[in-house]
């Protein structure tokens, strides 16, 4: 049976419909991996080395979350303090769960992102993997790993930023969980957009310039990956499905327009 090609279909022009066509990039990218052996094969891998890596970091966090905050806000004694304390708690846990496993999660697992991301090019044709070389194939993890790290230095400076909004006691804690939160989701879209981009050698202004453009789909794919985490059983494909819809945004745009012809190709 013949499937239609996978690459989704954009609006030329941005507008509020972008936001769930972003969203909707998850279910694209599940479909695909389902039906592809291969896929399905590397994303069964990555869940369980995620699984690990997400229980490790859930103990951790249930163990010195409270502490954390204890440091920032003393838990109150009124009932209705210790409400909005434990109300803090959880949002705090939320947003470090996210944090953490998007930290540890895409360094672990590093080695495996560029063969989904071309696996699922494949896949949309128009690309060809280029062929196994040892030395290409270590160049390529220690650039994977490194653009991975920096990435999440961006994220982690975005936060930072953030961060004095928790000298405020409560509104503080929660606008700054809020917007973390906001900070995230984008974050997300945008390193799983850049990944394939840097594979073809754009650079990063690229990447934001594309972001820029199309802030309300990447937003749209970020608060798809960041739900994902909190589904039981799902949250342990949540990277390969990110990097398949990452790949997958990054071929939507190119073939609107919002995103020009690779450098690669271009033999630059």
């Amino acid at each position: 049976m013949t499937h239609p090609s996978p690459v989704p279909t954009f609006s030329p022009q941005a507008g509020p419909a972008d936001f769930f066509r972003g969203l909707a990039l998850l279910g694209r990218a599940w479909g695909l991996i389902f039906r592809s052996p291969r896929l399905l094969g590397m994303s069964a891998l990555c869940a369980l080395v995620t699984l690990v890596a997400l229980g490790v970091l859930f103990g951790l966090l249930w163990v010195y979350a409270p502490q954390l905050l204890g440091e920032m806000w003393t838990l109150p004694t009124a009932w209705y303090g210790r409400i909005l304390w434990y109300l803090v708690l959880a949002l705090l846990f939320v947003i470090l769960l996210v944090v953490g496993a998007n930290i540890v999660v895409p360094v672990v697992l590093a080695p495996l992102q560029d063969p989904l991301s071309e696996i699922t090019e494949e896949l949309c044709g128009d690309f060809t993997s280029p062929p196994f070389r040892l030395g290409a194939f270590l160049r390529g993890l220690a650039t994977s790993v490194a653009h991975t790290l920096a990435r999440v230095f961006f994220l982690l400076l975005g936060l930072a930023l953030l961060l004095p909004l928790n000298l405020v006691p409560v509104a503080g804690n929660i606008l700054w969980t809020v917007l973390g939160t906001l900070w995230t989701m984008f974050w997300l879209a945008g390193e799983h957009l850049a990944a394939p981009m840097t594979r073809h050698l754009y650079p990063f202004a690229e990447v934001r310039r594309a972001m820029g453009q199309r802030w309300l789909l990447c937003l749209g794919f970020g608060a798809g990956v960041y739900l994902l985490l909190w589904v039981p059983l799902l949250n342990t494909f949540f990277l390969p499905v990110a990097v398949v819809g990452g790949t997958l945004l990054y071929r939507g745009l190119r073939a609107v327009g919002s995103v020009p012809p690779p450098p690669s190709a271009l033999g630059k």
